[in-house]
């Protein structure tokens, strides 16, 4: 499934190109996906497919096409403080970008029924962690996952804000999955090859939305044990965080608020840098957005004359504009603080860069 939009020359440049299809239509959303660069999530060899939109499988590892991404991140209606649980959540690539926005008090769990994905996912994530550049630039609420089938969930366990399911659900276990959910939460899953989004509105009432037509794989069945009985799969600990935890978490937040003068909440993924970019003028394209066919006349928009002015740059100094290597203020700020070598590390969640 996939192939909605054009292939990108890197994420920004697919990102780029979900926003001109509508597929990512908020602020929060862009920059969950700015924030991760899908090909992190790839295997080396096949790093040049990432920024297609296409799924990718190698094995038991998958990724689904970013059009598909973008649509569930926006039905998923996330915000600060939720509580979200991702149903084969494969690569953890999904989970991180929605860690992104809930914070750090918000809960994030994912089940996946392969080992080696799990292993495959924590070393994305620890990466991530220790690596990207965006890492402190959002207050992260960082992904736990479990091995285990879906379908297997004991039916007293807690229940979530947010609920995905990243395999074909069957209509028999429709029922099983929106009792997953609390009152006010949404789920999200794809229904009788239908992207489709569900939102409880009381004990026993629901309202159903279609999203998008979709092709997945179907939900793997449970394996009985051999007595016969079902097996159960516990859903990851919610801990409670430790007074050193939540003062790193306030600490942090305290630098960055003063960084970013005075923003709360969700904090930008940082400047666009200028880059080089191809013009897209088409003419007539029809896109479809909020069920009303829209025609772009092609005519040229303040982007298009922001780009030209910077080709113009370019012709009179001879030189591409290049993009500058941001300044990690954050991580500026801990260093300087009046404390032990052993305290700023933690602070800095010892990253190295």
């Amino acid at each position: 499934m996939g192939g909605a939009v054009s292939a990108g020359e890197d994420n920004d440049d697919l990102i780029d190109n979900l926003k001109e299809a509508y597929y990512i239509r908020s602020d929060l959303v862009e920059r969950a996906f700015r924030a991760i660069d899908r090909a992190d999530y790839y295997l080396d060899e096949y790093r040049d497919n990432a920024y297609k939109d296409l799924a990718w499988r190698h094995g038991n590892i998958h990724l689904s096409a970013p059009c598909i991404y973008s649509e569930v991140m926006e039905a998923l209606d996330l915000h600060p403080g939720l509580s979200f649980l991702n149903l084969g959540s494969g690569t953890g690539y999904l989970s991180t970008m929605v860690g992104l926005i809930l914070g750090p008090f918000g809960v994030n769990h994912g089940i996946e029924l392969h080992a080696d994905v799990i292993e495959y996912a924590y070393q994305k994530l620890d990466s991530f962690i220790k690596t990207s550049d965006s890492f402190d630039k959002f207050e992260f609420c960082e992904p736990s996952f479990v091995v285990g089938n879906c379908l297997e969930i004991p039916p007293e366990s807690r229940q979530y804000d947010r609920v995905y399911c990243g395999a074909g659900v069957q209509k028999e276990h429709e029922d099983y999955m929106k009792n997953l959910l609390k009152v006010g939460g949404i789920l999200v899953m794809p229904l009788e090859e239908k992207l489709t989004k569900i939102t409880r509105t009381g004990t026993n009432s629901w309202e159903t939305k279609k999203i998008i037509s979709v092709s997945f794989a179907p939900l793997v069945l449970p394996k009985h044990s051999t007595n016969g009985k079902p097996r159960t799969v516990p859903l990851p600990k919610y801990e409670v965080r430790s007074l050193q935890e939540l003062a790193r978490i306030c600490i942090r937040h305290t630098l960055r608020v003063t960084t970013d003068g005075g923003d709360t909440g969700l904090h930008k993924y940082g400047p666009r840098f200028k880059r080089r970019r191809v013009h897209r003028r088409h003419c007539n394209a029809l896109v479809l957005a909020t069920h009303q066919v829209v025609a772009s006349s092609g005519i040229g928009s303040e982007e298009d004359e922001e780009e030209e002015q910077e080709e113009e740059e370019e012709k009179e100094t001879g030189e591409l504009l290049r993009p500058q290597p941001a300044v990690n203020i954050l991580r500026e700020r801990i260093l300087g603080l009046p404390l032990p070598e052993p305290l700023k590390m933690y602070l800095l969640f010892y990253r190295e860069k």
